[in-house]
């Protein structure tokens, strides 16, 4: 793009664009960095300037930027059937896709109910967390526990839910019922961080939330396999073990956020086969299209759909680009990719390889942690080691 052309798209963003996360008035008078293109890991400015992905997009560019055969059935698909919604409706690429995402699940999870993307998925998880309990008979569970720093989306729910004070205090008071305990942050942990191993807890801490709130008033659970805000924080062993239990011990619906964690990250087609534990519900997005196209989904148990088979009930809820055509074709391709070239085979080939090189970056001072899976690391700066200031 020449510079007159450069120059007009900034003044075009700089004037009438609303960029999301983002202090304005740090570009009325500066330049924004304008991304044009996209070539496998790398983009590039309007200026021709190229970076490295290194956070694809927003962990989401799984099969690399400029991939002609996400573009291709983005095309055919629009070509053949552009839109239709879901609603008492379905067309192929939603059924293919469905079963498709769900065999590869783990367990009964054989139910998928499409969404926009990662937020609406976990805002459709409260929602029928609700409406399974009042189905069968259980309305007073309507509360759900998150974890402290943890991001679960934007939406009035999804952002009720989220754990980090800074994005929900300009929007309270927010949806009434969500808690949080503790995460997994063992460099920071209050319980263990001076141990010598991990006490599990954190995973103890849920127990108490439920014991305190009345466990006939919690509906579910929700967390990352390995929770991002805050800097990657993995579970620790039988974390995850005893979290199941405790939610199976108090009748309350185990789900699993993977909207980071899926479809590769981990080097798994889900997080949760990485740490070994069963959910009740794993919302996903991002990775499931790599971005091409917008999309995410709800993978639900047996158990939760079949109040919904009987007794003329509904699930009242749902998106008009719900399971889109054209993003279902998108996601179909994007996981023939990651399938022919084995791209959850290369993450875990390579996942020692980044943690050590990762790890050498110990030599700096400033560099408290280094921690995280699979191709999902992050590095914890200080001002003081012994003192571990921020």
């Amino acid at each position: 793009m020449d510079r007159n052309e450069a120059a007009r798209i900034d003044e075009l963003a700089r004037r009438h664009l609303w960029m999301h996360f983002t202090r304005l008035e740090s570009y009325v008078d500066a330049p924004i960095s304008i991304i044009e293109r996209g070539e496998g890991a790398y983009v590039f400015d309007t200026n021709g300037k190229r970076y490295f992905d290194g956070l694809a997009g927003l962990f989401v560019v799984m099969v690399g930027h400029g991939r002609k055969e996400l573009a291709e059935a983005a095309a055919k698909q629009a070509e053949k059937l552009a839109f239709f919604p879901e609603w008492g409706y379905a067309h192929p690429m939603a059924a293919e896709l469905a079963a498709r995402i769900a065999t590869g699940a783990p367990g009964d999870l054989n139910r998928v109910f499409f969404t926009n993307g990662g937020g609406s998925a976990v805002e459709s998880a409260w929602k029928l967390a609700r409406a399974y309990f009042k189905a069968t008979g259980e309305p007073g569970r309507t509360k759900i526990i998150g974890r402290h720093l943890a991001y679960h989306g934007t939406t009035m729910g999804a952002l009720s839910i989220t754990g980090v004070p800074a994005i929900r205090e300009t929007y309270a008071p927010l949806v009434p019922g969500a808690r949080h305990s503790a995460n997994t942050n063992r460099y920071r942990c209050t319980f263990c961080s001076k141990s010598d191993s991990c006490n599990l807890m954190c995973a103890n801490d849920i127990e108490e939330i439920i014991e305190r709130e009345g466990p006939d008033t919690i509906a579910a659970f929700i967390a990352e396999p390995l929770q991002n805000t805050g800097g990657c924080f993995p579970p620790p062993p039988g974390y995850w073990q005893e979290v199941r239990e405790i939610c199976d011990r108090h009748g309350i619906l185990l789900i699993s956020d993977e909207v980071i964690c899926a479809f590769g990250r981990l080097g798994h087609m889900y997080g949760s086969d990485r740490y070994g534990y069963q959910p009740d519900i794993i919302t996903v997005a991002k990775g499931l299209t790599s971005g091409y196209a917008p999309l995410g989904a709800m993978l639900v148990s047996d158990k939760l759909v079949e109040p919904f088979l009987r007794d003329r009930r509904a699930f009242l809820h749902g998106f008009t680009y719900g399971a889109h055509p054209v993003a279902c074709a998108v996601a179909m391709a994007n996981l023939d990719i990651m399938e022919s070239e084995d791209l959850y085979g290369n993450v875990l080939a390579n996942e020692s390889y980044f943690y050590d090189s990762l790890k050498g970056l110990m030599d700096i001072p400033i560099v408290g942690d280094v921690r995280g899976a699979g191709y999902f690391y992050g590095l914890e700066l200080v001002k003081n080691r012994e003192t571990k200031e921020t």
